[in-house]
């Protein structure tokens, strides 16, 4: 259910209401919009008559049941887009000014994470993607530098001034990551781990959630509803490419899910062009579609020598691309009303 409060409703007015869906078992979620304030009133479905009985309470106007599934993710609950600030950063998610996530797959050492960050931030990007923690479908291939690559990639942020994401694959690496990292990344593999995403729901940083390589649009948006009902209101959708019968690309990339994403729900929508893809002749064409079709950023793969690159160098472009990349972006933005 969703009570909306009447515009200007006090304080006292809000906290009653509060009051009464936490006595009645029910987890409130304020969420406080231009006008005025709704509450989310997050349980059991089987009991949620009761909550129409909050309508007699001063300073509600209306409750409202929720028809979607995913309650706190749907656009029913939050008509305005959310806006995500990514700590002191400056860096936001999701308003008009686009958001570009650029970096290479892994962090393989101090030289090459520094010169990537750098080159990205002299283009123009806005954060630093880096996996210190790399889920790999052999066991055999390089798994990551783990702590000692989220200590280089803090090390890229204090020498170039970027926030940055990385992926966290279990429970017992959430605290460690969440202590360096900006944005917390559940890659697509994770996207149906539940106990990782309650986790990650409590923590205090960013949650990127990438889509899974079979999941439904709906499915998807019900994994972000983990998260959310834990508490974290901080979700950033990312469309990454889905598994199709089709073989001239490594994935599909789902463009029309950043339509319907956009209706759907109130939460930013980035795209990964360079997983959509699996080839980096692709990456530029799909990255400036994505924008067209209303993405609110991108995350690119980008290595100094991607030939060389110890996981997905054929996805990933070299600087001069990116810097290419970032020029024919910027054209793309303004005409979609968008800023870099």
């Amino acid at each position: 259910m969703v009570i909306v409060m009447k515009a200007g409703a006090s304080d006292e007015q809000i906290k009653h209401v509060v009051d009464r869906i936490k006595e009645l078992d029910y987890t409130p979620h304020l969420i406080s919009g231009v006008e005025r304030t709704v509450i989310g009133a997050v349980g059991d479905e089987r009991g949620k008559g009761v909550l129409t009985t909050l309508e007699t309470l001063d300073g509600v106007e209306s409750v409202v049941p929720i028809l979607k599934p995913y309650k706190l993710a749907s656009s029913e609950v939050k008509k305005e887009r959310s806006v995500i600030r990514v700590g002191d950063s400056g860096v936001e998610i999701g308003g008009n000014k686009l958001c570009v996530m650029a970096g290479p797959c892994s962090v393989e050492g101090e030289e090459q994470i520094l010169q990537v960050a750098h080159a990205v931030k002299s283009a123009g990007a806005h954060m630093l993607r880096g996996g210190a923690y790399k889920p790999r479908t052999s066991p055999y291939t390089f798994q990551g530098m783990e702590e000692k690559g989220l200590k280089l990639l803090a090390r890229a942020r204090e020498a170039t001034g970027l926030p940055f994401i990385t992926e966290v694959m279990d429970t017992a690496q959430v605290d460690l990551v969440e202590e360096y990292a900006d944005i917390i990344q559940i890659g697509t593999r994770n996207v149906q781990n539940f106990a990782l995403l309650k986790r990650v729901g409590k923590c205090r940083k960013p949650v990127f959630l990438k889509r899974g390589l079979a999941t439904t649009i709906n499915e998807w948006l019900m994994s972000a509803e983990y998260i959310l009902s834990e508490g974290n209101p901080d979700v950033i959708l990312c469309e990454r490419g889905i598994r199709t019968f089709e073989t001239a690309t490594r994935n599909t990339m789902d463009l029309s899910a950043v339509p319907v994403l956009n209706e759907l729900t109130h939460l930013p929508v980035i795209l990964d062009p360079s997983h959509g893809t699996g080839f980096r002749r692709f990456v530029s064409p799909m990255a400036c579609a994505s924008v067209a079709a209303g993405a609110d950023g991108l995350m690119i793969e980008v290595h100094q020598d991607p030939d060389h690159a110890w996981s997905d160098g054929p996805q990933s472009l070299d600087l001069p691309m990116f810097s290419d990349l970032m020029v024919r972006l910027k054209g793309h933005a303004e005409a979609s009303g968008r800023s870099m």
